[in-house]
């Protein structure tokens, strides 16, 4: 991966600059250049849409305005303000971050490569994103969007799912960065990847670096980057319950505190075989985790959600509680229809319970 094919590394950077100025979306974590605030919308932004991400933003920051906010607030308070937006692991280690930003750093994110890059969950990207458009330091901050910018101006082939093609990618923009403005140059490129060098049909007729992109030149900015294909999510079968005590609360639980949504809750499920009857397993299963003695009804609605690696495919049946035993699963609790907005859900249940308790909630 050649940087030469860049005619004028200048008049990139400067024809870059100028279209972000003039053209960059009014979005909320730049209305100052507060690293906290930047930090947050970064890790949001991480695999969820712009759109998706601003209202999530803004309550988050209402929420938590400050370093200190969030370092001091309940896991559980963090978890319900990021129900949503997914990939909850990203909102633990952010808290766990800033949690140590607020002990050993006096609540001042720091603005060195070394100690920011020491932060839990904060990779190159992250640390490069904060300290350029923070704290104007000329560090690279190279994401999917970047990716395909870079590649379709230098007309490279290598697969960028690779972590040599993203560590050469690093070196080319240490090289192109503006020193001067290195905020306005990264977010140059994001930007463009966003709204102009999008991944399927580029606006190369209005890209405002057209005069310096190898691979509008050569006519092959649809064919590339190059990006090896996905493996296939893994499908996997479950049966949820919906189950009522006679005082009308819902029984629901939380999950491990490690894995995949920790601390999350959710209404009891397990995943099934082929081997028995659904309803069978569903009832061993509350038995034998939760001490209760059911009656499966039928299946009353049905849940898809495919992760990046996995994909649940949710039946969920009404149950019907004979009698409960005298041991409790301590991770279980039963909650009104009122009381159950306070907890947070994942998508998949969110979905069950808006279309269980609808009218209710």
């Amino acid at each position: 991966m050649q940087l030469d094919n860049i005619a004028s590394v200048k008049g990139f950077r400067n024809d870059l600059i100028s279209w972000f100025k003039g053209n960059q979306r009014d979005l909320p974590w730049r209305q100052d250049k507060d690293p906290y605030k930047i930090w947050v919308s970064e890790i949001m932004l991480q695999q969820t849409r712009v759109e998706t991400v601003i209202p999530y933003f803004n309550g988050f920051i209402k929420k938590f305005p400050t370093v200190d906010a969030l370092a001091l607030a309940d896991e559980g308070d963090v978890l319900k303000a990021w129900e949503g937006l997914g990939y909850y692991s990203r909102a633990r280690n952010l808290q766990a971050a800033v949690r140590e930003v607020h002990t050993s750093y006096g609540g001042v994110v720091p603005n060195s490569k070394a100690e920011i890059s020491k932060l839990k969950g904060v990779g190159p990207y992250t640390s490069g994103a904060i300290l350029s458009i923070a704290f104007d330091i000329p560090e690279p901050a190279v994401d999917g969007n970047v990716m395909r910018v870079i590649s379709r101006i230098i007309a490279s082939y290598d697969d960028i799912s690779k972590q040599k093609t993203r560590k050469n990618i690093e070196e080319i923009i240490k090289i192109l960065i503006s020193k001067d403005d290195p905020s306005a140059f990264n977010q140059g490129l994001m930007e463009l990847g966003a709204l102009i060098c999008t991944p399927t049909t580029p606006s190369c007729a209005i890209c405002p670096v057209q005069k310096h992109c190898k691979a509008y030149e050569e006519n092959v900015q649809t064919q590339l980057p190059i990006k090896a294909k996905k493996t296939k999510p893994k499908e996997k079968k479950m049966a949820c319950a919906f189950i009522k005590n006679k005082d009308g609360q819902v029984l629901i639980h939380q999950r491990l505190s490690v894995g995949l949504l920790a601390n999350l809750w959710e209404f009891p499920n397990l995943e099934i075989n082929d081997e028995n009857p659904i309803e069978k397993q569903l009832t061993d299963f509350l038995l034998t985790e939760f001490s209760l003695h059911t009656i499966i009804g039928e299946q009353i609605f049905h849940v898809d959600h495919v992760f990046s690696h996995l994909k649940w495919d949710i039946k969920i049946f009404e149950v019907e509680l004979l009698s409960s035993g005298e041991k409790q699963n301590e991770r279980s609790v039963w909650v009104s229809s009122s009381e159950i907005k306070a907890y947070p859900f994942p998508v998949s249940h969110q979905k069950i319970m808006n279309h269980c308790l609808k009218g209710e909630i």
